[in-house]
């Protein structure tokens, strides 16, 4: 049956309560009933019964195995957290903090930590702020700098080397979006070298933390600092730290770089094993689960070793780790469940039997960044405008034969924008706190190095849709 117009409804809707509301929950839920609705002849008893089964069946099958990595990668990283292994990683990287001298050693070194840090924006926003402050502010590193510097290399980079939660995440997306669960991985890989505004985010910190260049507002907050010794506005006060959490175990440096070192072999093994010798065709959700599982067991079997917890207690701790990613387990839920209701009602053929009379599909990367970008810095959260855009972007790039790694990454950059631009965002607000960063100060004085990198991207996108 076709749909026509109907069949633009559910995504429409889903956009702009995800713009209005800011809640990516709701959003997806009346998109999906309102899927459901349409599916089903708009018979109430009949359509509400079917959007709640819906749900449910997504819960079954690779869904499920994605579902479940999430929530094992966030045991994972609060087990580590939990026995010290932040805290003693960190210790192994200040180590030699006493050399660093200048504005610019902070600046690096503020920049290495970040991309150290790479199991999830929000630790990576806490540890960076944290540990970074002292030096920043004793070689009087406006809080702006420092902010940005943070910033912009968690979430970005969490993204681009995603071998944490992010690499569940985004399969899953991809997935959702129609992509056949045994090439999503490859397909994710492929679009990393694709993804231009994250690329060029950590490039620009490195240019500005190796020429000490800056521009606009945050030129003038160098000026100030370096002219008073004023790290902050002086129409702000100083915000107090937030530490980042540790357990008050021994701190081991091991019991964070064993566990990833696990998760990181076994993935590239289990790829290896499953594709027959090359990796890029292994099965991807496939060694994804047998990775975090390893790495599950090898955090847990430290624990009981070390005497940091009994084994009873490590599970106990295992499960308040799953708790910190139900938020995200859901989503991605959702996301399945819509690109499901997405698939049924065959908007994708109807939006490119449409933006084939007007649009180029040539130009759909860049369409796709521009949407992506616009939704996340309204929502102030990327993963669930990634939930959203990969059931419409990724089916329409299928039915008119755009690259989909290329569309792809477009979607993920996109998507980060707006965790790192949106004052609402919850990296930026973790950022500030970390920093002592007034927030407004943080967003108005990176607002232009984001927008420049966006404006470049969008650039790259509609020249690379006409020769990729």
């Amino acid at each position: 049956m076709e749909y026509g117009f109907w069949s633009l409804v559910p995504p429409l809707l889903t956009i702009v309560l995800a713009l209005t509301t800011k809640n990516v929950f709701i959003s997806l839920i009346v998109g999906i009933m309102t899927g459901s609705f349409i599916l089903n002849g708009f018979n109430p008893l009949v359509s509400v019964n079917a959007g709640i089964y819906s749900i449910l069946d997504n819960m079954t099958q690779g869904n499920t195995l994605i579902i479940a990595s999430c929530l094992i990668v966030g045991a994972v990283i609060h087990l580590m957290e939990r026995s010290g292994g932040i805290e003693g990683f960190v210790d192994v990287v200040v180590k030699n903090k006493g050399y660093i001298k200048t504005k610019r050693g902070a600046n690096l070194f503020t920049w290495l930590l970040g991309l150290a840090i790479f199991t999830s924006g929000s630790l990576s926003c806490m540890v960076t702020g944290a540990v970074s402050r002292p030096i920043n502010d004793a070689l009087k590193v406006p809080h702006e700098k420092a902010a940005f510097l943070v910033h912009t290399t968690s979430t970005p980079w969490c993204v681009l080397f995603p071998f944490s939660g992010w690499l569940a995440s985004m399969t899953g997306y991809l997935v959702s979006g129609g992509v056949a669960e045994g090439q999503a991985v490859s397909v994710l890989f492929r679009s990393l070298g694709l993804n231009i505004y994250c690329i060029l985010s950590i490039l620009m910190c490195l240019f500005v933390s190796l020429t000490q260049k800056d521009f606009g507002p945050m030129a003038a907050a160098e000026k100030r600092a370096a002219e008073t010794g004023l790290l902050d506005d002086p129409a702000h006060g100083t915000k107090e730290v937030v530490e980042a959490a540790v357990s008050g175990a021994k701190p081991r440096a091991c019991n964070l770089l064993a566990p990833i070192g696990v998760l990181i072999v076994v993935m590239f093994a289990a790829l290896f094993i499953t594709g027959g010798g090359n990796i890029m065709n292994g099965a991807g959700t496939q060694a994804l689960i047998w990775a975090v599982v390893a790495s599950l067991v090898t955090i847990i079997v430290m624990n009981v070793v070390q005497k940091v917890f009994t084994l009873d207690e490590a599970i106990d701790e295992m499960f308040k780790g799953m708790s910190h990613m139900l938020p995200i387990a859901f989503i991605l839920l959702f996301g399945f469940t819509m690109g499901t209701v997405v698939k049924a009602l065959d908007t994708g053929s109807y939006l490119s039997s449409l933006f084939q009379q007007f649009l180029n599909p040539a130009l759909l990367p860049a369409l796709t960044f521009l949407i992506a970008l616009l939704i996340s810095f309204a929502t102030g959260t990327s993963m669930g405008t990634m939930a959203i855009m990969a059931v419409i972007a990724l089916p329409m790039a299928f039915d008119m034969g755009t690259s989909i790694p290329l569309v792809a990454g477009a979607m993920f950059g996109g998507s980060i924008f707006g965790d790192h631009c949106s004052p609402i965002s919850d990296t930026t607000i973790m950022t500030c706190s970390t920093t002592g960063c007034d927030i407004i100060d943080h967003v108005k004085t990176q607002t232009p190095y984001c927008v420049g990198i966006a404006v470049v991207s969008f650039v790259f996108y509609v020249v690379a849709g006409f020769i990729m």
